[in-house]
């Protein structure tokens, strides 16, 4: 699978949510996480478009998808 997330930027991620150090290990976990989610989120987003007859995926899909 290719990673499109930076460990950069999930190590940002972390310290913005107060962690003071972030091993290597931590920063992975956290991408793939983040990146399994992503797509699932993705999929449902674009049966929303789909079914409202848009190939264009928007922004109120995207939160639909989250609910």
């Amino acid at each position: 699978m290719n990673k499109t997330l930076s460990l950069l930027a999930m190590e940002k991620l972390l310290k913005n949510s107060g962690a003071e150090r972030v091993s290597n290990c931590a920063k992975e976990a956290l991408r793939d996480v983040l990146e399994e989610m992503s797509n699932e989120l993705g999929e449902k987003s674009i049966r929303l478009a789909k079914h409202s007859g848009r190939k264009t995926v928007k922004g109120v899909d995207i939160r639909l998808a989250k609910k």
